[in-house]
C-alpha cells in the first residue's frame, strides 16, 4: 500500500502537477515486455503516467506555438541573431518543410512526435482492456483509466489535426510480423478524423468520474465535462471556414486520388458544434464549474478585484472555472519571463523579472473602451486624439500612476486592458508588494531612468508592455537580486468562459443570435462590462449585433480578449481562415523605448513585419524526408493482439 501511495504521488508530480519522478517521463527501463508492463497495478499505473507526460509544454514560450506564434506576443530575441524563440519563427516567414518549426509530426525543433504518444496510448488501452491483465487493477479503475487512455489519445490527435488537417488516424498498433501493405498507412479525410475523434472522447466521457474527488493527488486527470468540453472544441474547429467548405483544398488528395478535405459547406456541423456545447456546458454546470470571481478578503479596491477575477480565472491554481488544467513542470518560469523589474530598491533583478513576453501594440489596441466596445466604434471615445499625451488623476489611481503623463490611448479602457496588461505609467498589485493595500503598490515606469526601463541588451520589454495576465497575484520578488517564488498554477487548456464562447460562436452560426448574446453576455459581466446589446445601443453608431456577420465579429473580438495570452487567438485565427488578414505583412510594434520624455517614448517603432502565405501556412508542413505513409509497428518482440476502437 506504501509503495502505490508513493506511486500515485510521482504520478501526481510529473502529471498533474508537483514534484517530478523523471523515471517516469518513459516506459522504465527495467521493463522488459510489455507484459510485464502491465503484470500489476504498480507496473501499469507508471505507463499511464507515461501516457501523460506527452502533454505539450505550454508553459514555456519556446515550446507553446500559439503564444509567440502570431501577433500576441513578441520578445527581444527577434532583434538578436541567434538564441531565437523557436515560434517566433513562425511569424517572421521561416517555417519550411525540409525541417519543420515545432514539428508534432516527427518532433523535430521543439515539438513532441505525437505518433509516438498515440501509439503508447493504443498500447496502454490493449492491455488494460485485457481483463485477465493487471490482476490486482479494480474494475472502476480499470474503467477510469481507459477513459484517461481515450481522452489522451483524442486530444493528441486532435492536437495534429489542428496543425496538419487529415492526419492518419493509429486505430490500433500493427504486429511486427505485418505485411507492408498493411503497415503503411495513409492520412484519412478530415471527417473522418472528426467523427473518430468524437467516438474516443464519447467513450472517454462514459468512464470518466463527473468531478475530481481526491483533489489532493488526483487534479489534472480529466473528467467528463473536460471530454465533453474537448468535443465541442473539435467539432466547432470542424465547422469552422478552414476545414468547413474551403475552396483552396480541392486540389488536396492523396495518392489514390481520395479527396482529404471537403470542399462542401456543411450547416450540419454548426448544429452539431452547438449540440455538443450544449451538452458540455450542462455537464459542467453539474459538476459545479462556473465563472470564477475574486472573494478573498483583501484591503483592495473594487477596481482590483475586478482584474483580480480576470486574471485569476486563467492562473489561480485549480479555481472553480477551470475545466482541465495542464500541469506544467516549470509554469513558475513561465510568470518570470512576464514579469517587470518592479521593485525600485531591486532593478537588477533579471531572474525575478525577466522580460522576456512583450504584448504588441497592436493587442493593446484590440481592447475595448471602458464601455465595452472597439475603440473606433465608441462614439464617445476619444479615438482621433489617441496619439496625444494625457496626466492620469487620482481617480484613476487603482489603474495608472497619478499625475503621471502617458498616451491617451490607455485612458478609458476597459478592466481586462488593465488586468492583462502592464505598461509605463500602469499599476501593479501584487499581494506580495510593498503594502496590503493597492492604495501603495508597485508601480510601472518604463521610460530611461525609470525602475523599469531598459537595462542592457538583453532581458528587456521591447514592445513597453509586459503580459500581466500570466503572472500569479501571489508571486514575489525576493531581495538581493536573487530572483523570486510563485504560486504555481496548472496550464488552463479549457476554461467555461472558453466553452461559453464556443457556445456562442456555434449559436450564432445555427441563426441563434439572442442565445448567442445571452453566453457572450455572461462572460462580459465578469470582465465588468454592459451586455452587448445595451454597449452597442448606447455607444455605436449601429446596431452591429443585429445581423449575423456583424455579431460573428462581436464574438470574434469577445472571443480575443477573453482568451488573450492563453494560446486561443492563434488557432482561432486559422479556423476562421482570417489569419492571411490579420498576419500578413502586418508590423508589430511597440514604443519608443529608449526615450526619457513621454513626447519621445510615445512613437509607433515597428519591430518587425509578419509574413503569413495562404493557403501554404494554414496548415503545417511533413517534413519532405517523411512520407505521408508511415509504418508503425509495436516494439515488442513478438505479434501484439490487434484492438479496434
Amino acid at each position: 500500500m506504501k509503495k502505490q501511495l508513493i506511486n500515485l504521488l510521482c504520478i501526481a508530480g510529473i502529471a498533474f502537477g508537483g514534484a517530478s519522478c523523471d523515471f517516469l517521463d518513459v516506459v522504465p527501463d527495467n521493463v522488459a515486455t510489455i507484459e510485464n508492463a502491465f503484470a500489476n497495478e504498480l507496473e501499469a499505473r507508471k505507463y499511464l503516467a507515461t501516457i501523460y507526460s506527452y502533454l505539450p509544454h505550454h508553459d514555456k514560450f519556446n515550446n507553446n506555438i500559439a503564444l509567440m506564434g502570431s501577433d500576441e506576443i513578441t520578445s527581444w530575441h527577434i532583434l538578436t541573431l541567434d538564441n531565437q524563440i523557436t515560434p517566433i519563427r513562425l511569424v517572421t516567414g521561416d517555417q519550411n518543410r525540409n525541417s519543420p518549426i515545432l514539428s508534432y509530426w516527427s518532433g523535430d525543433n521543439n515539438g513532441r512526435n505525437y505518433h509516438e504518444a498515440i501509439h503508447d496510448c493504443n498500447v496502454f488501452i490493449e492491455n488494460v482492456s485485457d481483463e485477465s491483465k493487471i490482476y490486482d487493477l479494480t474494475p472502476s479503475d480499470r474503467r477510469r483509466w481507459l477513459g484517461e487512455a481515450y481522452f489522451l489519445k483524442a486530444y493528441y490527435t486532435f492536437y495534429m489535426m489542428r496543425m496538419y488537417g487529415p492526419v492518419i488516424l493509429m486505430r490500433e498498433n500493427l504486429p511486427v510480423d505485418a505485411p507492408t501493405e498493411i503497415v503503411r498507412q495513409k492520412r484519412v479525410p478530415f471527417d473522418e478524423c472528426v467523427e473518430y475523434v468524437s467516438e474516443l472522447l464519447d467513450m472517454a466521457a462514459e468512464r470518466l468520474p463527473d468531478k475530481i474527488i481526491n483533489t489532493a493527488d488526483e487534479l489534472g486527470r480529466p473528467t467528463r465535462p473536460a471530454a465533453l468540453a474537448l468535443k465541442a472544441r473539435v467539432l466547432v474547429t470542424a465547422a469552422s471556414p478552414l476545414f468547413n467548405g474551403n475552396p483552396d483544398y480541392a486540389n488536396f488528395v492523396d495518392h489514390d486520388g481520395v479527396h482529404l478535405m471537403s470542399t462542401e459547406r456543411s450547416q450540419e456541423k454548426w448544429e452539431a458544434a452547438a449540440a455538443a456545447c450544449d451538452s458540455a456546458v450542462v455537464a459542467c454546470h453539474k459538476a459545479g464549474i462556473e465563472l470564477y470571481e475574486f472573494t478573498d478578503s483583501e484591503n483592495i479596491s473594487d477596481v482590483t478585484r475586478r482584474k483580480l477575477s480576470i486574471n485569476n480565472a486563467a492562473t489561480l491554481r485549480w479555481n472553480k472555472e477551470l475545466i482541465w488544467g495542464l500541469s506544467s513542470r516549470n509554469d513558475e518560469g513561465l510568470q518570470a519571463d512576464c514579469m517587470a523589474r518592479l521593485d525600485p530598491n531591486d532593478p537588477t533583478n533579471i531572474w525575478g523579472g525577466r522580460d522576456l513576453g512583450n504584448p504588441t501594440v497592436e493587442i493593446g489596441n484590440l481592447y475595448y473602451t471602458r464601455n465595452g466596445i472597439p475603440i473606433d466604434e465608441d462614439k464617445t471615445w476619444h479615438y482621433n486624439t489617441r496619439d496625444e499625451l494625457r496626466t492620469a488623476t487620482t481617480e484613476e489611481r487603482y489603474d495608472l500612476i497619478s499625475d503621471y503623463t502617458i498616451s491617451a490611448a490607455h485612458f478609458d479602457r476597459e478592466p481586462r486592458f488593465y488586468a492583462h496588461l502592464a505598461f509605463d505609467g500602469s499599476i501593479w498589485w501584487l499581494k506580495n508588494g510593498p503594502s496590503d493595500s493597492d492604495e501603495n503598490t508597485w508601480t510601472v515606469k518604463a521610460r530611461v531612468g525609470g525602475g523599469q526601463s531598459r537595462l542592457g541588451a538583453y532581458n528587456y520589454s521591447v514592445t513597453g508592455y509586459w503580459c500581466k495576465k500570466l503572472v500569479n497575484y501571489k508571486f514575489k520578488l525576493t531581495t538581493g537580486g536573487s530572483g523570486f517564488t510563485a504560486e504555481r498554477y496548472p496550464w488552463p487548456e479549457l476554461r467555461l468562459a472558453d466553452l461559453y464562447l464556443l457556445y456562442a460562436e456555434a449559436l450564432n452560426e445555427c441563426d441563434k443570435g439572442e442565445d448567442a448574446i445571452y453566453w457572450l453576455d455572461k462572460v462580459r459581466e465578469r470582465a465588468g462590462l454592459k451586455g452587448v446589446k445595451e454597449s452597442w445601443d448606447t455607444y455605436a453608431t449601429t446596431k452591429k449585433y443585429a445581423t449575423q456577420t456583424g455579431l460573428r465579429e462581436i464574438i470574434h473580438r469577445e472571443r480575443t480578449l477573453e482568451m488573450m495570452f492563453e494560446g486561443s487567438r492563434f488557432w482561432d485565427l486559422r479556423r476562421w481562415k482570417e489569419a492571411e488578414k490579420q498576419l500578413n505583412n502586418k508590423p508589430l510594434s511597440g514604443w519608443a523605448i529608449d526615450q526619457e520624455s513621454p513626447e519621445g517614448y510615445y512613437n509607433r517603432q515597428t519591430l518587425y513585419t509578419q509574413h503569413f502565405i495562404a493557403p501554404r501556412d494554414y496548415l503545417w508542413p511533413i517534413r519532405t524526408s517523411s512520407s505521408t505513409r508511415t509504418s508503425y509497428r509495436t516494439p515488442a518482440g513478438k505479434p501484439e493482439k490487434k484492438i479496434r476502437i
